[in-house]
């Protein structure tokens, strides 16, 4: 992060209405810089713009059937930097797909409701405050 009270956050859903929503959200609070992208080909083709988390959709496929779904998506994000943490969303609220997510090394997985957005603030916070402490930690195990 290049600011420490800054956040860079991607948001990657098929969803115009539900992407949108969720950029009002975040914009609403000034420690978010956000970039939303429609399917898991833009976010890629954007990693060099080094997002802190992103969060995405679990299907991806609403525009474009051919499209990569979310843990293809969640995948080739992993592969290029697996330093990103991603957050998965979905409007399935089933324990397979959040198995399914977390296998494929997702930090967390949040069901689409009125909620999501309350819980994805303080799924951040815990991951940031978790960076930080690790981050402590390092600085202070490099001077043993």
């Amino acid at each position: 992060m290049e600011n420490q009270n800054i956040i860079k956050i991607f948001l990657v859903d098929d969803d115009a209405l539900h992407l949108k929503t969720l950029e009002i959200e975040f914009l609403q609070h000034s420690n978010f810089i956000v970039e939303t992208y429609a399917t898991g080909e833009l976010c890629l083709e954007n990693l060099s713009n080094n997002p802190d988390v992103i969060i995405l959709d679990y299907h991806l496929d609403g525009i474009d059937k051919n499209a990569m779904n979310g843990i293809e998506t969640l995948d080739k994000i992993h592969a290029q930097n697996p330093n990103i943490s991603v957050i998965m969303l979905s409007s399935q609220d089933k324990i397979e797909v959040a198995i399914d997510c977390m296998h494929h090394k997702a930090f967390d997985y949040v069901v689409k409701s009125e909620t999501a957005f309350i819980r994805l603030q303080k799924i951040i916070t815990t991951l940031f405050s978790y960076k930080k402490i690790e981050k402590e930690l390092n600085w202070y195990m490099s001077r043993m």
